[in-house]
């Protein structure tokens, strides 16, 4: 792959769940390698099927490897793709008091209807814990249920369940929020405020994330909240501590880093589109997300201007796009010529 392949592995971005091939169109000028289904579609899995064989049909062509094809398909009120061909998933609250057999009999059966569909990537399941008693005050999980629980331990059990049974299924997983949004006060989507005074690199907490790294997830995706205790400087997904020091070498995942979105998150908005997504990748992120198709031009732009001026960046777009590719390897979307 040149420099503009490489870099578009590195890229996952929003395209419209209800019309996802009008919206693939305008990024094949960059390459992109993967997308994400955005908003809700009540179409069917018949027609996500068919939509997603012509996103991969434009992609082979325009990146020489498939697409990542993403969905938000958690449950309860984050469920992207519903209609004919796809179950309504109970939130994470529901799931977790589910015994361990029939969540991954559930987690099964759904994650089937996405592979059929041609889901590649789940952005599931939520390895927040949201302490007992805090949920209303916890926005961005404990307020929608998504939670499993409030005990690490069993929410370790519950997230290393449903990992095992969506990658059996053919579907990567990707656990969320490193790490972790069970204790913020605000939500990094609409605010810049989110903050975790308590999290430290031996907390309880981070059991749920290690559970899942060593039930063999695909993905972990980075919170865009502060936390002091770990990098007083940095949030989460621009932290090389976090991302290199915590999540890389104290809990020995190894697969693809994934930020929360980058696009129209307040938690980033006064940092300049393109520095975005550079910013992730210096710290240690492989997969830059998106919702907003807009942002190809300027983060794509901005990778291949850093990588000309920087060679240890260019070095590090290398390393971010191989642990993408040996993913797409793993799910069978790399094809020899």
């Amino acid at each position: 792959m040149d420099l503009n392949q490489r870099v578009g592995q590195l890229l996952m971005v929003g395209v419209p769940a209800n019309d996802p091939a009008a919206g693939y169109a305008q990024l094949i000028p960059y390459a992109v390698g993967g997308v994400f289904l955005a908003g809700r579609s009540s179409t069917g899995a018949e027609a996500v099927g068919t939509a997603v064989t012509t996103l991969q049909l434009q992609a082979i062509n325009t990146t020489g490897a498939f697409l990542h094809v993403a969905a938000d398909q958690e449950g309860g009120l984050v469920q992207t793709l519903t209609g004919p061909g796809f179950t309504a998933i109970p939130d994470g609250v529901e799931q977790g008091r589910l015994s361990t057999a029939e969540l991954a009999s559930q987690t099964a059966a759904w994650a089937g209807e996405l592979a059929e569909a041609g889901i590649t990537f789940n952005l599931a399941p939520v390895a927040d814990t949201v302490p007992a008693g805090t949920a209303a005050s916890n926005p961005p999980i404990g307020a929608s249920g998504r939670q499993y629980g409030d005990d690490p331990q069993a929410v370790g059990v519950a997230v290393s369940t449903v990992v095992t049974a969506l990658q059996s299924a053919g579907v990567d997983a990707t656990v969320k929020h490193f790490p972790g949004l069970g204790r913020v006060t605000a939500n990094t989507d609409t605010s810049a405020r989110a903050v975790d005074e308590q999290t430290t690199g031996e907390d309880v907490a981070l059991q749920p994330f290690l559970a899942s790294i060593q039930a063999g997830a695909t993905a972990v995706m980075m919170s865009s909240a502060s936390y002091p205790q770990l990098d007083p400087d940095n949030i989460a997904a621009f932290s090389p501590v976090v991302i290199g020091g915590l999540l890389r070498d104290r809990l020995g995942f190894t697969g693809v880093v994934i930020s929360d979105d980058l696009g129209n998150a307040a938690a980033v908005a006064d940092v300049p589109t393109g520095q975005r997504a550079v910013d992730f990748v210096a710290a240690g992120g492989d997969l830059v997300l998106t919702v907003d198709g807009n942002d190809a031009e300027p983060m794509t732009s901005a990778l291949i201007t850093r990588a000309a001026s920087d060679p240890s960046f260019a070095a590090r777009i290398d390393d971010a796009a191989l642990h993408v590719l040996i993913s797409k390897q793993d799910s069978g979307l790399l094809v020899c010529t």
